[in-house]
């Protein structure tokens, strides 16, 4: 038989087996061909799946992540609505890389900080600046 097994794709993915069928359900991927009732999958799919994974992560509904896969057609401008879609998501995200990079700099204090408690550490901060 051609092409993984939808356990196979699964294990290569680091996804279930349920996770698949539901995206398939919902339209992320594509219907598989099936040989003997058996789903079989193509392993150029694996790229898929990791955006549609990374995209999930980073907080994307799966109707946006519809539309940014497949919200648009070759050959045509992108449209309106999937370009403001995409400034808000980017928005977002540096807004959470902003927050993220803050605690990475709070946790690295942390790391030279003798201090017993975080609130110990910001009034030694506001009283003298260091910790």
């Amino acid at each position: 038989m051609a092409g993984l097994s939808i356990g196979q794709l699964a294990a290569k993915a680091n996804l279930t087996a349920s996770t698949l069928r539901y995206y398939e359900s919902v339209g992320l991927l594509p219907a598989p061909e099936r040989q003997s009732g058996q789903r079989r999958y193509d392993e150029g799919l694996l790229d898929r799946i990791h955006f549609i994974k990374i995209a999930q992560q980073t907080g994307f509904s799966i109707q946006e992540i519809a539309v940014l896969m497949e919200g648009f057609e070759p050959g045509y401008s992108l449209s309106e609505q999937w370009e403001r879609m995409v400034k808000q998501k980017r928005s977002e995200l540096e807004e959470r890389k902003n927050h993220i990079n803050s605690m990475i700099t709070i946790l690295d204090n942390g790391l030279s900080c003798k201090c017993l408690t975080w609130s110990e550490c910001m009034d030694k901060i506001q009283t003298d600046g260091t910790c």
